[in-house]
């Protein structure tokens, strides 16, 4: 799912069509839409284009080279930084590392403890999830308008994303963004794990998106909201993530920082 932009915009094109013969799942309340896109190059479907637009723009997004966040967890603050260019990702922790170094994820310790997950699946986990919508504009991604999720009453619209084969760790992935009719803010996000089995998963995992903040342009999360999830709907809330001291930057890092440091392993 590596990010790799054409900056010439050369048509909009939209393919609405109805395929009898279509494996999807609806996710939500009603009946999905007919209308399916891919895209070739930057020709996005023009509820996406809106999403992004909301967000700051896929123009604004692709002139920055850095993001840079922290997360607060258990056991001590876990600070991400990613090149948004090659994807190349370093994940500080206090007893661990993690990095790709845009071949390889390699995994440092600190020192004789365990690291309790899997370094390949997780090396670019929460950047995906952080970096929505616009990591929905990476090339590979197929389109598909599908049925709104209706949560306390109210209706967001749906685009389902899935990738052509071959595209990043796990290319039978789904995932669907769920978007403010009106302001056309990114609402939510659901989503399924196959890394693990390589299958197509049933059920959809749910994030809902809030606490916005503007930053160099861009209007990216505070908060991410993890919901309990039955018969492919949000159903409680689960737990909160914050995100802090946030950097979105034009300033690209020096590339040796996600290089294999001495002592660390490449993860197989």
């Amino acid at each position: 799912m590596k990010l790799k932009i054409i900056l010439i915009v050369l048509s909009l094109v939209f393919a609405a069509c109805k395929d009898a013969n279509s494996e999807r799942k609806p996710v939500g309340n009603e009946q999905p839409s007919e209308v399916k896109s891919t895209r070739p190059s930057l020709n996005y479907p023009e509820n996406l284009s809106k999403v992004f637009e909301a967000h700051g723009g896929i123009g604004t997004w692709n002139a920055m080279n850095t993001l840079k966040f922290t997360m607060d967890k258990e056991g001590g603050d876990e600070i991400t930084t990613t090149d948004l260019k090659n994807r190349k990702s370093l994940i500080q922790m206090p007893k661990h590392h993690i990095g790709f170094d845009g071949e390889n994820v390699w995994l440092q310790k600190a020192d004789t403890t365990s690291y309790k997950g899997n370094p390949k699946f997780y090396y670019n986990l929460m950047f995906y999830f952080y970096a929505m919508p616009f990591v929905l504009g990476d090339d590979g991604i197929i389109y598909e308008n599908i049925a709104p999720l209706q949560f306390e009453g109210k209706s967001y619209p749906g685009i389902k994303i899935s990738y052509k084969a071959g595209v990043g760790e796990s290319p039978e992935d789904n995932y669907v963004m769920y978007y403010d009719s009106e302001t056309y803010q990114m609402a939510w996000l659901g989503y399924t794990v196959t890394f693990f089995t390589n299958e197509k998963e049933e059920a959809y995992h749910f994030i809902k998106y809030r606490d916005w903040q503007t930053l160099n342009g861009l209007t990216l999360p505070k908060t991410l909201t993890w919901y309990n999830y039955e018969n492919n709907l949000p159903t409680t809330k689960q737990r909160d993530l914050e995100f802090s001291d946030v950097l979105i930057s034009e300033e690209k890092m020096d590339d040796s920082m996600f290089n294999l440091p001495e002592g660390a392993e490449v993860v197989q």
